[in-house]
């Protein structure tokens, strides 16, 4: 499948799934301690002021809550139209709207902060140097991004829960190791803070990492 049929792809499926996904996932029920200390290691990262952070793949928005609720100003960007929606309806005082992580529409040095949690997961190997070069662009300087994946390698068809609920959809996601999004976010211009990776809980089936990284001066390509 090309680039642009996985973009397709998984912009129907969460146009399809998008209200039953804000109903079973309202808030951050799914995220382990853990995960929640790592996006608090984050927030203190931020430049103090304005704490202007982007949540770049924000689906329903319930993360953008988390993030305005420990004191950051969230705009949400979502791939579909769907799930902002869903993000409109259940957050309406967070501005949220349709575009892709890949080609984002800020103007350059708009945010102290980027934040994709488990955004980058549907997006190809091609395109995610894309991504990060948008958070360079949109990024202040010492601006932060944090990164949330499923850690491993190659690919998997994860379709199977929303098709549980009803929905005919299929959807691929792409696993790397914690080394491979670093190296990515290196040859972006950014270095690397802090990283988290944990064993599966629950009914996760791989492990679970967290990258953080800071804009700085020094370019490893």
């Amino acid at each position: 499948m090309t680039d642009d049929g996985i973009t397709a792809q998984v912009r129907a499926t969460y146009d399809t799934v998008a209200e039953d996904y804000a109903a079973h996932f309202p808030g951050t029920e799914p995220e382990a301690a853990i995960d929640l200390a790592a996006i608090g290691h984050f927030v203190t990262l931020l430049e103090t002021g304005t704490r202007d952070v982007l949540d770049a793949g924000c689906g329903t928005g319930r993360m953008s809550r988390y993030l305005t609720d420990h004191g950051c100003h969230v705009q949400g960007v979502d791939l579909s139209p769907g799930m902002v929606a869903m993000a409109c309806r259940d957050h309406p005082d967070i501005k949220t709207e349709v575009a892709s992580i890949t080609a984002l529409p800020f103007p350059d040095d708009s945010f102290d902060g980027l934040f994709y949690w488990y955004s980058i997961i549907h997006v190809a190997d091609d395109d995610l140097r894309a991504v990060f070069d948008e958070a360079r662009r949109v990024l202040r300087p010492n601006g932060v991004v944090l990164v949330a994946f499923q850690a491993g390698e190659g690919e998997s068809e994860v379709g199977a829960g929303y098709r549980m609920l009803g929905h005919d959809v299929t959807l691929v996601r792409f696993h790397r190791t914690a080394d491979q999004v670093t190296r990515l976010l290196q040859t972006a211009g950014f270095l690397e803070a802090a990283r988290m990776v944990r064993d599966p809980l629950g009914g996760e089936r791989h492990d679970q990492a967290v990258v953080i990284a800071r804009l700085g001066d020094l370019c490893l390509g």
